[in-house]
């Protein structure tokens, strides 16, 4: 089947194509981090207890549903694209998102049904999500010629991973509302894109006749849904650990999942039409960029989650703000580093086109391994102006390094591949904030472990708690304090306010376990130390990202590439003189 354009585009169209496809990845971007925030007024929507040992599964699945959706089918949906037609992929996306975020508004259920209903339906629109993500870079690279196209994938990359960020506020305003408001705000935006970009949008590039990959299909998304699934198990208590890792399941998870991946990998080197074009490695400034990408996307997925935790259980409290009203502020005082992404972004893109993507992205990754040692260096209870000047630089650095790194990726391959390329793209990307939060939380559950039980026992009973209760609550996995700051709530209250050892307390006792500064005080030594390791190896990885991106190769200007701004291959390119070295 071939996708044939109806007329050719007129000079306005890039920019159509520009502001559809930037709304697109914004809406769905937004929804994969708007529930973090909101939860607890989810939860208390429906009736459900977020941090009641049987609920923890349904409170990961809520944040790491859409996540593993969109890691695990992302290529599938931009091979179709390329095989179909990446606009009419798109513009499905478009529909099956907004009747998913309607599906979502509407929950008729409480409690359990309720929590799986929402899952359910996040995961349907997450397929809408992958559908847009997989294709939004692709009608992009089609629809400028390459002299703009860094600047139009970079304003695109970076509003997509802003819109992570404005997910959190988003969330935290909304959850204020009204839990529903949290899906409704989707449903005008997703409608009107809808419709928009079935009116606006057309096919500029031919479709390639092919074949569906089945087998390849199949292993790849079992594969990887089995080991990211593995993964979020990983973080949950078994038996007497901290985490799950010694849990057989979750080894067979693992293991099985790697098995299968390099069974696709085998798969792919023996079909006519792999879903998956392996050779694409072979040109080196994509597979350099797909490597410093998932990196950083690891690191900026760690970055955000300590962040989150780091405010709402300690920083917030300690500065006189209530444990419900810290998720909206730490949505606030995050803001430095969206504004970092949007300020960064374009220019960065825009530059590149000029001067190439190693400079700007090589450079990015240092400012943004910097910020990470920086970050190392401030105390628990830090002075805002250094922490927000760390935070800008973070999303300075990362905006120089996405949009151009992005623009390198997806002007190296050949045209008719751009599709799938985009999708693999965003594959490693999301990949990489779904393995963060197993990588990052179980680096901190395991540093918590070792000193968070003793501290929080042996104080609890210095203020008049029992030393049974004080034992009971201090024996909880560290998983479940995580999450209680993650939610915004006071992990002593909720310990103890459900056994009724607070009603037994003097009014003295009550007033300081439940108090803005005991449990910050309590868990920052703990805390610290864990973060330590967190941003120590985050900044090791933007450290290896950033001499990958030094290795991608030399910049060859839009002019001397081939017609339409396809990039020739790598034999082609060495036989041509190249421009300076970016």
């Amino acid at each position: 089947m071939n996708a044939r354009p109806t007329r050719a585009p007129g000079p306005r169209y890039k920019w159509i194509a520009l502001s559809n496809t930037t709304l697109g990845v914004l809406i769905a971007t937004m929804d994969a981090s708007i529930v973090i925030i909101s939860l607890p007024a989810i939860f208390r929507g429906i009736g459900l207890d977020p941090l009641a040992p049987g609920n923890i599964g349904y409170l990961l699945w809520m944040i790491l549903g859409y996540l593993l959706v969109s890691a695990v089918l992302v290529v599938v949906l931009g091979r179709l694209g390329d095989m179909f037609g990446r606009v009419k992929i798109y513009n499905l996306g478009f529909l099956i998102f907004a009747c998913a975020s309607i599906a979502l508004s509407l929950d008729p259920f409480r409690a359990g049904a309720g929590a799986l209903w929402l899952i359910l339906w996040r995961i349907v629109q997450a397929f809408g999500g992958s559908m847009l993500t997989a294709n939004s870079a692709a009608i992009l690279t089609d629809a400028f010629p390459a002299s703009q196209r860094g600047m139009a994938l970079g304003i695109n990359q970076i509003t997509a991973l802003a819109g992570q960020f404005l997910g959190l506020l988003a969330g935290g305003l909304l959850a204020v509302v009204d839990w529903r408001a949290v899906f409704w705000v989707s449903v005008p935006v997703s409608v009107t894109g809808t419709i928009w970009s079935y009116l606006s949008l057309r096919e500029t590039a031919t479709g390639r006749r092919g074949r569906v990959d089945w087998f390849g299909n199949v292993t790849f998304a079992a594969g990887a849904g089995i080991l990211l699934a593995g993964i979020t198990y990983g973080i949950q208590p078994y038996g007497g650990d901290a985490t799950g890792w010694g849990n057989p399941w979750v080894l067979a998870g693992l293991f099985g999942g790697v098995f299968l991946l390099l069974l696709f990998c085998f798969v792919e080197t023996r079909v006519a039409e792999p879903m998956f074009q392996l050779a694409l490695f072979k040109v080196r400034a994509f597979a350099v960029g797909n490597l410093a990408a998932l990196l950083t996307a690891i690191a900026r997925g760690g970055l955000q989650f300590m962040l989150i935790i780091w405010l709402q259980g300690i920083w917030l409290p300690l500065h006189g703000y209530d444990f419900e009203d810290t998720p909206l502020w730490a949505g606030v005082f995050m803001l430095p580093l969206t504004l970092g992404f949007l300020v960064a972004g374009p220019v960065s893109g825009y530059l590149s086109d000029r001067f190439g993507a190693r400079l700007f992205s090589t450079t990015g990754l240092v400012l943004v391994a910097g910020s990470f040692l920086g970050l190392l260096a401030l105390p628990v209870n830090f002075t805002y102006e250094a922490f927000a000047a760390l935070l800008l630089l973070n999303g300075l650095g990362q905006g120089m390094f996405s949009a151009p790194n992005t623009s390198s990726i997806m002007g190296s391959v050949p045209a008719e591949f751009r599709g799938v390329a985009s999708g693999m793209r965003s594959t490693f990307q999301n990949s990489g904030t779904a393995l963060s939060i197993g990588v990052f939380f179980s680096l901190m559950v395991s540093g918590l472990a070792t000193s968070l039980p003793a501290a929080l026992g042996s104080g609890l009973q210095s203020h008049g708690v029992p030393a049974a209760t004080a034992h009971e609550a201090a024996s909880l996995p560290p998983v479940s304090t995580l999450f209680a700051t993650f939610l915004g709530d006071n992990p002593i209250g909720h310990l103890l306010g459900s056994s009724g050892t607070l009603d037994h307390l003097t009014p003295a006792q009550r007033t300081t376990l439940t108090g803005h500064t005991f449990f910050p005080e309590l868990v920052s030594g703990p805390f610290h130390h864990g973060l330590t390791i967190v941003f120590s190896v985050a900044a090791g990885m933007a450290a290896i990202s950033a001499l990958a991106s030094a290795l991608r190769g030399r910049h060859e200007p839009a002019d001397r590439q081939g017609r339409g701004g396809r990039a020739d291959s790598t034999k082609e390119q060495r036989k041509r003189p190249t421009a300076r070295s970016s």
